[in-house]
């Protein structure tokens, strides 16, 4: 959540930070009443709890007729801080309520407006031009068909739509992708993790990933559990309700982990081949800072993501993304989208986040510091994927395919696949 102070201090802030995403201020006036009501409840149970110990005292000490009258007066007062404590917690709960519901306040630097209103930053490499080279692009469908790469019709006969299978080049292409985002990630100097994809209510609602997001989540029927979408929520709530030692940080996690969505929203998008899908696996950059060096990680988390799409020779762009499509707990992202030769247009394949101390406020994650720096506080986290598997697929296949089928597999990855070509198993 925001810090409260800013709500209470600059309001005007928080309104123009609403506005910018395209949202109303509303809540930012809901959100000042409540913190109202709640401290004025506050103030009326300690009021009554203060009147009732020095009853008590009075009580002790009467005699007779005075100590029945103080008695009818406690049991009467008694109900009154029954009353007040009940009214107490219903204002704490609309006002933690109305907290949570306000996102991240968007960076100055990020664009105002809505998911078509990015700012280009930087274009790498040059879109191959097919034509050129005297032969039309075959997509990734038809490439995973002929690789035996991709096997789109037993997934739906398995699990439905918008699921696969990975089989021969395919399954190697993803464990070589793995393996070098690994490698790259160790030495960056992150700590490896295999992160859980089941969640409790609490890492997913403290991520952000409750609010906006919710209708894309996958809830465990029968069970008080989440399905991830992403291996941020996991690594986010990894050090929940700790004090970490402030001189120890940047902690820095390089997770991986199957990634589950119900992509609400996208009925008719991409429902051909693995571009949208239901599953797949992830490998996520999660990092743990102070707020003041977070914003210099956040370049960092970029800098890493380009190097990996890089090394995979990509043609790709790097966007600012505008504050109304930013996730509920970021305060500014930045995408990298690869050229897909057979759509004509760049599609996203990583993102990195700055959320800075949103999620640790949710999930009471401080940094311990000299008082001089300000002691026990928040922290700030950021995250950013190197390699979401199936979107890299589809980008690695469709840059690097020949004209007779095969796919020329980019040097970085050769030793992790024993081969530099993918050779046709199919006409």
């Amino acid at each position: 959540m925001i810090d409260p102070r800013i709500l209470r201090e600059d309001p005007d802030r928080v309104r123009a930070a609403q506005a910018k995403r395209g949202l109303s201020g509303e809540v930012v006036d809901r959100a000042l009443s409540a913190d109202q009501a709640r401290r004025q409840a506050i103030t009326d149970f300690e009021s009554k709890r203060a009147e009732q110990k020095a009853l008590g005292k009075q009580v002790a000490q009467a005699q007779g007729e005075e100590k029945q009258e103080l008695l009818a007066r406690t049991k009467a007062l008694a109900a009154e801080v029954k009353q007040a404590e009940a009214a107490q917690g219903e204002a704490e709960a609309g006002w933690q309520d109305a907290i949570m519901s306000i996102p991240n306040l968007a960076a100055a630097e990020a664009p105002a407006g809505g998911e078509d209103d990015f700012v280009v930053l930087e274009t790498v490499g040059t879109p191959r031009d097919f034509a050129a080279e005297g032969f039309e692009p075959r997509d990734h469908v038809e490439l995973g068909r002929i690789l035996g790469a991709i096997d789109l019709d037993r997934g739906a006969k398995v699990s439905g739509s918008r699921f696969y299978f990975l089989t021969g080049a395919g399954a190697e292409l993803e464990l070589a992708l793995i393996n070098l985002a690994m490698e790259q990630a160790r030495e960056a100097g992150f700590t490896q993790v295999i992160a859980p994809s089941m969640v409790k209510p609490r890492a997913m609602d403290g991520t952000g990933f409750l609010g906006q997001a919710a209708d894309d989540v996958y809830r465990i029927e029968g069970q008080d559990m989440y399905l991830v979408g992403t291996s941020e929520v996991p690594m986010a709530a990894y050090h929940s309700d700790e004090i970490l030692d402030g001189g120890a940080l940047p902690l820095r996690y390089a997770a991986f982990s199957p990634c589950f969505r119900k992509e609400a929203g996208s009925h008719g998008k991409d429902t051909k081949g693995i571009i949208r899908v239901h599953w797949f696996d992830k490998v996520e950059m999660f990092v743990y800072t102070t707020t003041e060096e977070s914003y210099a990680e956040h370049q960092r988390l970029l800098e890493w993501e380009k190097q990996f799409l890089d090394k995979l020779e990509l043609a790709y762009r790097v966007i600012d993304v505008a504050a109304g499509d930013l996730g509920l707990s970021a305060i500014r992202k930045f995408d990298c989208e690869a050229w897909i030769p057979t759509q004509g247009k760049y599609r996203e394949l990583t993102s990195t986040s700055n959320c800075t101390e949103f999620q640790t406020r949710r999930l009471d994650t401080r940094g311990r510091f000299p008082s001089d720096q300000g002691g026990t506080k928040p922290i700030s986290t950021l995250n950013g994927t190197l390699c979401a598997m199936t979107r890299t697929i589809v980008a690695i296949l469709e840059t690097h395919q020949q004209a007779d089928g095969s796919v020329r597999v980019p040097k970085a990855l050769q030793k992790w696949l024993g081969r530099d070509v993918l050779e046709p198993v199919q006409q």
